[in-house]
This record gives C-alpha cells, structure tokens and sequence, in this order.
C-alpha cells in the first residue's frame, strides 16, 4: 500500500528547497555527467534536467492515483491543491524559487491538481451514467 493521501509531487519540492537554500553556490545548469549516445552525440545532465524528469514521472504516478475514489482520493486532491498553492506563493515572494526549473515545478504541480479533479469528475460522472442506464424491475 502506498502513502494514503500523500502528494508524491512534495519530494522534488522538498529536493528543490534543500539543494537552492542549503547549497546556494550549485547551478542548476552545471553539467552533472555526461551520456555518449550512440549518433555519437554528448548528452549533457544538468541537475535541473533529473529533477524535472523525476517530477514528470511522479506525476504519473499521482495521475495513477487520481484515479481511486472515496475520502482518501479527496484527501490527495486537497493535500496536492494546498501544495501547489504554496508553491505558487514560494514562486512569488522567495528569491531562490524565481527560476525555470521551480517554475516547471510548479506547472507540474498544478497539472496533478487539474488532472486530479478532471479524473474524478469524470470517474463520478460515469458512475451516474451507469446508474441511470440500468432498468428497473
């Protein structure tokens, strides 16, 4: 069983928080390693590229998520809101957040919000749909 009502999305937040407070001197453009790849092109990592490719895989997991119903689902919908809305005030007010790679996190966020919503409207709306199609004897 997976953590119950517990946005996965608050890791690459906390991760995010932890590496631009705690490590100010860290670019988030400064080359990690580097891929050969086999066109025999170089791939450059930057910390920002693992990240955000961390968050858009958490993403599909919450998107997986989204898709349960009951209290524990509202509870995830609610905790992921409340996390997006204190990215968004981070965003606005903290010098350190002002960046593209918070920003990209925060956009991320509010599409599990959306997502989450839209899932769950839709999954209700089709619960009633059943409802209504079955005949009465």
């Amino acid at each position: 069983m997976y953590l119950v009502g517990f946005p996965l999305l608050v890791i690459p937040f906390a991760i995010y928080n932890m590496i631009a407070f705690l490590t100010p001197t860290l670019s988030w453009t400064d080359k990690v390693a580097t891929i050969h790849l086999i066109s025999g092109q170089d791939w450059n990592v930057t910390p920002e590229e693992i990240l955000l490719a961390f968050s858009v895989l958490l993403l599909g997991v919450e998107i997986v998520k989204a898709t349960r119903m009951g209290i524990r689902g509202l509870l995830d919908h609610i905790l992921s809101m409340i996390l997006f809305i204190a990215m968004l005030v981070e965003f606005l007010l903290v010098a350190r957040a002002g960046t593209s790679p918070f920003f990209i996190l925060m956009v991320i966020s509010l599409v599990d919000v959306l997502a989450g919503f839209i899932i769950t409207a839709r999954t209700a709306q089709r619960d009633i749909q059943i409802e209504r199609d079955v005949p009465t004897v």
